[in-house]
């Protein structure tokens, strides 16, 4: 038992692991686990993936910090420019930071600069961070903001079409929630109050439910009508999750500000926002920074990073062990009745997990887990405001046998909690 640590983190599990490589972990027992989580996100190329190790290592030796106030070391502009070339048309200049949330909060920041205007849009169900700003812009959980009020002002919520909830179909739901989005224009916040909407293109913590696209182009198209900057936050399904490097990409929407954070660079503290020179050039120097932001090690395994992820082949590879697992979850859903939807791109995918009325069903998704986890050796976890949706984040190098080997698994754990729902 922990008696040095803070009980404040949530554990899924309470496994010590020892090592990792590729989609699964070694615990200090010397059992393998499957990894479907990624270290929420995180580790897109795998546990030590060689080239990402061996890009450390080789760092490691020459530079393990060097403050960017004091230095420009040899691996920030490169990182630089070659997110230049990975990311949307218009992505040209790059702030590093650590986390999500600070990356977050530097986009927000600057927007506020380049508008002059005090407010943020958000959406039902986003999760941005735990910051104190973040937390006022995350509506996924109630859990993420009890206790900690009051939390900055200027944040709106507006509505986002989670189908699956709201029982109607994409195109309604997309109408309504443009409606809405137009009436908070007029009765919440004038759009000459409002920096920035920000969105997730697919939900995390909320669900993983993608923006139909209708959507997301919708926003943007307000968004320049009323001079506010478009802020996509791709947090978690940027770094080929959804089988294109960033998850906007399946649209034709162009970002004022991209977030970056968690795949970036393969486990690696590190996190980014890009923006066009213009906007960038808003901000007044001085008015940001951080010490850790653009570490020479975070930089070094970010730029081996996007080297496998853009290898030939990789992201189409991603698309179809997405389109395959995908597949193999729908056919589950036809011998399982408490499986009610599956979704998702490329490989951020999500199960909803019903009772026998239809309502979501955080009981016997908890002991799904729990079986998976005790019985079959494989760590998923689960997301959404009820938690009754599974999420399958594998990492993206993970290989046929392990996908098709947790279909069977999941198989088995819902055979196995068929009581434990019908109980419930």
């Amino acid at each position: 038992m922990d008696t040095h640590l803070s009980d404040v983190w949530f554990r899924l599990t309470d496994l010590e692991v020892v090592s990792g490589s590729g989609a699964t972990v070694t615990t200090v027992a010397g059992t393998e686990y499957l990894d479907l989580t990624s270290g929420i996100g995180v580790v897109n190329t795998g546990h030590c993936h060689p080239e990402v190790v061996a890009a450390v290592r080789e760092q490691a030796g020459r530079f393990l910090h060097a403050q960017v106030n004091c230095y420009r070391h040899d691996r920030l502009e490169p990182l630089a420019t070659r997110l230049a070339e990975v990311t949307p048309p218009g992505i040209e200049r790059f702030f590093f930071a650590n986390s999500g949330a600070e990356a977050t909060e530097a986009a927000v920041k600057l927007a506020k600069q380049a508008t002059g205007k005090p407010n943020v849009i958000v959406f039902r169900g986003s999760f941005h961070g735990r910051s104190h700003l973040t937390m006022a812009m995350t509506t996924s959980k109630a859990v993420y903001r009890a206790g900690h009020a009051p939390l900055p002002s200027g944040v709106l919520v507006a509505s986002f079409p989670y189908t699956f909830l709201t029982d109607e179909e994409p195109t309604t739901a997309v109408t309504r929630c443009l409606a809405d989005f137009d009436l908070l224009l007029r009765t919440q916040t004038a759009p000459s109050e409002v920096a920035a909407v920000v969105i997730e293109p697919v939900l995390g913590e909320g669900g993983y439910v993608p923006a139909p696209r209708a959507f997301l182009e919708g926003l943007a198209a307000r968004c320049r009508d009323h001079g506010i900057l478009f802020v996509v936050d791709e947090v978690q399904t940027g770094f080929g999750r959804t089988g294109r490097m960033f998850a906007i990409e399946h649209t034709d929407v162009q970002p004022d500000i991209l977030v970056m954070a968690k795949g970036i660079a393969s486990g690696f503290p590190l996190s980014a926002i890009g923006a066009s020179a213009e906007v960038m050039d808003r901000w007044p120097v001085g008015s940001h920074g951080g010490t850790y932001g653009g570490n020479p090690m975070g930089c070094a395994a970010a730029l081996a990073t996007i080297d496998v992820l853009t290898a030939p082949g990789f992201l189409e590879a991603v698309h179809a062990r997405g389109q395959r697992f995908l597949a193999g979850l729908e056919e589950l859903r036809s011998h399982h009745p408490c499986v009610a939807e599956n979704r998702g791109i490329g490989l951020m995918l999500a199960t909803e997990i019903v009772d026998e009325e239809g309502a979501p069903d955080a009981t016997r998704t908890a002991a799904v887990l729990r079986h998976l986890l005790e019985e079959e050796r494989v760590v998923v976890m689960s997301c959404g405001p009820f938690g009754s949706t599974v999420r399958w984040i594998p990492p993206l190098v993970v290989g046929d046998r392990h996908l098709d080997g947790a279909l069977e698994a999941f198989d088995r754990a819902l055979t196995a909690t068929a009581r434990v729902g019908a109980v419930a």
